[in-house]
């Protein structure tokens, strides 16, 4: 590291001016290169800028401080990326909230084995009840679910890893797999997947783990109608197609990650989807 590789104050300023301004991260990132700053250490000093003043803001507002979140890629970034075992496509990318779309995430066969071990353990799937950190069903939830243990079988272990590789992030901080059906007029209205801080079993929920952080649906069919995974506050939609995932992370418990989610109405057909939830920590 050079002597100007400081993070002084009129350096942080600029850095933050720079990100208020919607620069891309190499457009910031590069004029410190090009004054002497070793990589690492200059996207160490942006990204040490850019939180301190989250944190600040949301100290001053009243709002949750920011997590690290699984930031595969950035904007205008790789059309593919190197997923360990496979390469997967970019095929949208959405700045806020923080929503990317995969091509090829699974292939045809990795899709219909896990339809088939799946089908036979159906039940009406259950969401996370916040009043006492159990399980409950719920009526916006209209399909049937089972979970894989993380690492349960040797096809989810390869996935897992998969994935940990594509969103550079480990995979004990993810909960197990998730598979869900949905047949004709199934549907999950719009919801958030993290868990509020303000309801009485959210403290027994976060102790294994910590926090969601981002989530990944990943689509094991192609429906013949309707099944997107839709975000209403920003009028965009993810087509369910087979192998495909969405993606989208959220910084913080907290309607400002404009997070709001839901699976549409199946029109025609069925819909099978692969759901992995991602936490701040280790998940036992």
């Amino acid at each position: 590291m050079t002597e100007t590789s400081q993070l002084t104050a009129e350096l942080e300023q600029w850095i933050l001016d720079q990100v208020r301004a919607g620069q891309p991260p190499e457009a910031v990132l590069e004029p410190l290169l090009e004054s002497g700053w070793e990589q690492q250490a200059a996207i160490d000093a942006i990204e040490t800028a850019t939180r301190g003043f989250l944190e600040a803001h949301a100290r001053e507002n009243g709002l949750p401080a920011p997590s690290r979140v699984p930031a595969p890629i950035g904007l205008n970034g790789p059309s593919v990326v190197d997923a360990g075992d496979r390469e997967v496509q970019v095929l949208a990318s959405v700045r806020h909230p923080r929503v990317i779309v995969f091509g090829g995430l699974l292939s045809d066969e990795e899709c219909e084995r896990m339809v088939a071990f799946a089908r036979s353990r159906l039940s009406r799937s259950a969401t996370v009840d916040l009043e006492t950190g159990g399980d409950i069903v719920h009526e916006g939830r209209t399909s049937q679910g089972m979970s894989f243990e993380r690492g349960g079988d040797a096809l989810c272990r390869r996935i897992e890893a998969r994935i940990a590789r594509l969103l550079d992030w480990p995979m004990d901080r993810g909960e197990g797999l998730q598979v869900l059906r949905y047949g004709p007029g199934a549907e999950y209205k719009p919801h958030y997947d993290y868990f509020d801080p303000d309801r009485p079993g959210t403290a027994k929920i976060l102790q294994r783990g910590g926090q969601r952080v981002a989530s990944l649906v990943m689509y094991l069919n192609t429906p013949r109608g309707g099944g997107a995974t839709t975000f209403p506050e920003v009028g965009f939609e993810a087509a369910a197609v087979k192998g495909n995932a969405v993606f989208f992370s959220y910084d913080r418990p907290h309607p400002m990650t404009l997070s709001l989610h839901g699976g549409a109405p199946v029109t025609a057909g069925e819909k099978w989807v692969a759901t992995k939830w991602l936490r701040e920590r280790a998940h036992d």
